[in-house]
């Protein structure tokens, strides 16, 4: 991808956070374009203040930001940011968010919850965002919460296709973490040559974020090098838990493909030492194999920059993914 993508590449503008630089730089290598220079700086209180060092009146304007810890502070960044380019007349104001914020907020429970979600979409708005980016958003209900355009990329093709080059398909069967995430498990599936499915049947705590209270296997993985996929993984515990099962269930092998590798502590402690064979991820966070072997992180940059392409374009991001949807 080169720099001839962009016929009028004084309209499109790219701005990058400072919670991942590195993918910042990558999608504008990609786009064969800069990034704007931006002054970011914090005050002794922990105030952000943001300036841009160019023009962007009349711009098209994508910004992007990766929300690792401290979470609260880059989308507190990222509001800032947009808020700025309205009030310097940007004419369009894409917000990409790779890793939505919030996003297993996204309902109800119980009573007396909140569903922050829907307030990370009223405050992108409020801002000042025209259009939401993200991909593989934990729900697909949460492209509702933004009264707008929401374009919600898909970073299967990428890691199925690291799968195809690695792995043997003939004996891989696709293994969701959960019973929710069978429709997924499906598109895995079919995308992988027709690979037999199974699922962990797992009981939550309510009271206690990432504890898992019970295991078993539904469906037949003895024998088989089971793919074992999620959207995100946090703490690491419920999918250390799976790998353990689907071990117990009489799998030879077991592979971890997430795209949003959240890791807090101690998931890299936990994955690596899990009985895994590999843990895939891609880089929509901030990721570091050092002292983690078995950890392999794909560039998201390609698909985000496409992205950009295709709607500063005016053309159809839906053909980026066909039959992925």
């Amino acid at each position: 991808m080169t720099g001839q993508w962009i016929d009028n590449q004084k309209n499109l503008m790219l701005f990058s956070g400072r919670a991942h630089p590195e993918l910042g730089e990558a999608v504008a290598k990609e786009l064969g374009i800069e990034l704007t220079p931006m002054t970011a700086r914090d005050f002794a209180n922990g105030e952000i203040f943001v300036r841009y060092e160019e023009s962007v009146r009349g711009s098209d304007a994508f910004v992007l930001q990766a929300h690792p810890a401290p979470l609260n502070k880059w989308l507190v960044e990222q509001l800032i940011m947009i808020d700025a380019l309205k009030r310097g007349s940007a004419k369009r104001i894409t917000a990409i968010l790779p890793f939505f914020p919030y996003a297993r907020q996204d309902k109800k429970h119980r009573g007396r919850e909140p569903i922050s979600a829907r307030l990370v979409a009223d405050l992108l708005k409020t801002a000042g965002a025209d259009r939401i980016v993200s991909v593989d958003l934990h729900t697909d209900q949460i492209q509702g919460f933004f009264d707008g355009p929401v374009d919600h990329m898909h970073a299967m093709p990428i890691l199925a296709d690291y799968i195809k080059e690695n792995y043997s398909l003939d004996n891989l069967c696709v293994v969701s973490p959960d019973a929710g995430r069978v429709k997924v498990s499906e598109k895995w599936a079919n995308t992988l040559g027709d690979a037999p499915m199974a699922f962990i049947h797992k009981t939550r705590s309510v009271d206690v974020a990432n504890q898992v209270v019970a295991n078993r296997v539904v469906g037949e993985v003895s024998g088989k090098t089971c793919l074992l996929i999620d959207d995100m993984i946090d703490t690491g515990g419920t999918i250390a838990g799976a790998v353990n099962v689907l071990r117990q269930a009489g799998a030879t092998d077991v592979i971890i493909a997430t795209t949003h590798g959240v890791f807090s502590d101690p998931a890299r402690e936990r994955l690596s030492k899990c009985g895994a064979r590999e843990v895939i991820t891609t880089d929509t966070l901030p990721q570091s194999t050092e002292g983690w072997d078995n950890l392999t992180v794909l560039p998201i940059a390609p698909l985000l920059a496409k992205t950009i392409h295709e709607i500063f374009e005016n053309g159809s991001v839906t053909t980026l993914f066909e039959g992925q949807a």
